[in-house]
């Protein structure tokens, strides 16, 4: 049995990483010509990580399963990315953003990693600011920075609600310039359906050309897995369609532990669902919260002529409304952190002040912003004596500048204008903190194999702050794995070329071929988006943002009893030799129902609530301790990393102790 040996340098906590890239094993430029790295996702950790790799002279195989690297679901980011460069001169410090980051994940991410990501974020922003993306800049020109949930500084670097695309395309304008050389070889419409092991080492990996329906196989020195989160476990999230586990699923499978399943990140600025027809949900940036005041109407009888059309929002009273966020967090008000601004919506909504059809909407409304904005660029323009109108339309114009793609999509999906009328939002499954277990190396339980970005449990734990998402993918592609991935490839410089004949090859096609030939002659009478859905359901009901004992046992007997189903009675039309998009989605949706039951065991196992979750049988919900969960139970300071045992039921827990000889605890408090 393997033990979690997570090889945190020696040393105090600011000189760790530096101390270890001065002794680490390198390999010198002329062997890394003969060494092939395989690298799973062409996201902003996977093009980063790829684009790095190949420059520094190692040959790259990258994979997507999108048509290319631009299409990642990365680019669907949209506030910000963190940096602790202190540009607003507003106290911000490495120390800072790193004590921020572990507090707003409850303790409950590995400190020496988060310090590290804190230490190399400011070279993100040279990087990225080198290879041309449009960060939004000051009138000076200096770039601009605003602010997110959780931090009392101004530390986020945008280029207005589409800093993952941009940020993406830099990433990629990279890896483009390794294509043309030949370093990166570019598998577009490829997914990795299985690692190879050879004598205890990840060689190579198993993957279907998603077009011709061909099965391949595709050897290496090193595997990196940055293939995202898993998200849609829930159905119903704000990730892309085709964003699924299976590439982190399939190595856990052959021996890498998988962290803190259960820690899901419930995003609490989205566009609410309409209905029971909708595949996903759209995020609304959380940036909006730097100018969005959110409330509910105070009186019932409000609540209920707004659901039935009689009463528009803005024809509600100052003195009628409730800033319940402003009202309960002072310090912060709508800023918030996430899972604090989630569970806060929800307990209104729960209570019956939710305003839309549904019961589940918030509003959040610039009203107060426009005019504060329109006011200022009066004065700015030298008008006396503005008129109303000329205020809200200077103010709108302001708005329209920093978040004009956002309102945008708000207004095509929503059909309401939110310059207007306030916007309305709901808490949605967004981003998962759990993923797979790795050490400080970023290298998981197998030798060789490394997670980087999303995919990997590190950095956030219960509950990522926002705009930090974006720096962990960067930080680990550019400035992290390119170092430690030299370490273990050192010992390889006298393999040679990994041949794709050997045994190990053989059978993991052959397990695969078996596998996508079950899917599709099964010939059931339900849809892939049947059992799908019904997984979705369970997990939001009873595995989400409130959880009891009873409501988790529920879950892992419908979930089990939903996988047998499945596999007795889907339907995949069409063949494997060709385009199958059904087949791709079978194949997601059976590793989904396996993560699902250990997603409620991981929740099952912690009687606690933080981040995101709560634990109904340990904190009081509702009224004015909402939150205040007891989040300093040293107890519960551990990564719980899952081994695989064939049964998701049966997985044996490891747990890592999390020590915090660097940082003052304090309870968390955002009052």
């Amino acid at each position: 049995m393997s033990k979690l040996d997570a090889k945190i340098p020696e040393g105090p906590l600011k000189d760790k990483w530096t101390n270890y890239k001065n002794h680490i094993d390198l390999v010198n430029p002329a062997n890394k010509r003969n060494i092939d790295i395989i690298v799973v996702g062409t996201g902003l950790a996977g093009g980063s990580a790829a684009a790095s790799l190949a420059e520094m002279g190692y040959n790259v195989k990258a994979f997507c399963y999108q048509d290319s690297p631009r299409r990642a679901h990365s680019i669907a980011a949209q506030g910000g990315i963190n940096a602790a460069k202190n540009y607003q001169n507003d106290g911000d410090s490495t120390y800072r953003l790193f004590y921020d980051t572990v507090k707003g994940g409850d303790y409950r991410a590995r400190e020496a990693n988060v310090y590290r990501l804190a230490e190399v974020s400011a070279n993100i922003i040279d990087q990225c600011v080198a290879q041309g993306v449009p960060f939004a800049r000051e009138y000076g020109g200096l770039l601009d920075n605003r602010s997110f949930g959780g931090v009392l500084v101004s530390r986020t670097f945008y280029a207005k609600g589409q800093t993952g695309q941009q940020l993406l395309l830099g990433a990629y304008s990279a890896m483009n310039r390794q294509i043309g050389k030949g370093k990166i070889k570019m598998y577009n419409r490829h997914e990795m359906l299985d690692l190879v092991i050879v004598d205890g080492k990840a060689r190579g990996i198993i993957a279907r050309n998603l077009v011709t329906g061909e099965v391949e196989r595709h050897s290496a020195h090193a595997v990196v897995i940055a293939s995202g989160g898993y998200g849609n476990v829930f159905f119903l999230s704000t990730n892309a369609m085709g964003s699924n586990v299976s590439a982190a699923w399939k190595i856990h499978k052959k021996g890498a532990f998988f962290a803190n399943p259960c820690y899901t990140q419930i995003h609490p600025t989205c566009v609410p669902r309409s209905g029971e027809y909708q595949s996903k949900l759209t995020l609304m940036s959380e940036s909006l919260r730097n100018d969005g005041r959110i409330w509910v109407p105070k009186k019932m009888e409000d609540v209920m002529a707004i659901r039935e059309k009689k009463l528009k929002p803005t024809q509600i009273k100052e003195e009628d409304r409730d800033y319940y966020l402003e009202r309960r967090y002072p310090a912060y008000g709508n800023l918030v952190p996430r899972d604090v601004a989630s569970r806060a919506a929800k307990e209104r909504c729960d209570a019956g002040y939710g305003v839309n059809a549904t019961g589940e909407a918030v509003y959040l409304d610039f009203s107060t912003a426009i005019q504060r904005y329109g006011r200022e660029k009066a004065n700015m323009l030298g008008l006396e004596n503005p008129t109303a109108e000329k205020i809200t339309q200077l103010g709108e114009e302001v708005i329209e500048a920093k978040y004009g793609n956002l309102f945008q999509m708000y207004d095509k999906i929503v059909d309401e204008n939110p310059y207007k009328t306030p916007m309305m939002i709901y808490p949605a499954v967004h981003y998962t903190m759990g993923g797979i277990w790795v050490d400080y190396n970023l290298m998981t339980t197998i030798p060789g194999c490394y997670a980087a970005g999303e995919a990997n449990f590190s950095d956030h734990g219960a509950n990522r702050l926002g705009a930090s998402a974006l720096m962990q993918g960067l930080a680990d592609g550019y400035f992290v794995l390119p170092y430690t991935i030299g370490d273990f490839l050192s010992n390889e410089i006298r393999t040679g070329k990994i041949p794709t004949d050997l045994p190990e090859f053989e059978a993991a096609e052959k397990e695969v071929t078996e596998r996508l030939e079950k899917l599709i002659n099964n010939k059931g009478t339900k849809s892939v988006d049947y059992f799908h859905k019904k997984l979705g359901k369970i997990m939001w009901d009873y595995v989400g943002m409130a959880r009891n004992e009873a409501g988790l046992k529920k879950a892992m007997e419908e979930i089990a009893q939903i996988r047998e189903e499945f596999w007795k009675d889907v339907f995949v039309p069409g063949s494997i030799n060709e385009l199958n998009p059904e087949l791709e989605k079978a194949g997601r949706v059976a590793d989904f129902l396996e993560l699902g039951e250990l997603f409620a065991v991981d929740a099952l196992h912690r009687n606690e609530s933080c981040g995101g979750h709560f634990r109904e049988e340990s904190v009081e919900i509702g009224g004015e301790q909402e939150g205040e969960a007891k989040r300093d139970d040293v107890n519960f300071k551990y990564v719980a990393a899952w081994e695989y045992t064939g049964n998701p039921r049966e997985s044996v827990l490891h747990k890592e102790e999390l020590t915090f000889n660097d940082i003052e605890l304090k309870q968390r408090s955002y009052k």
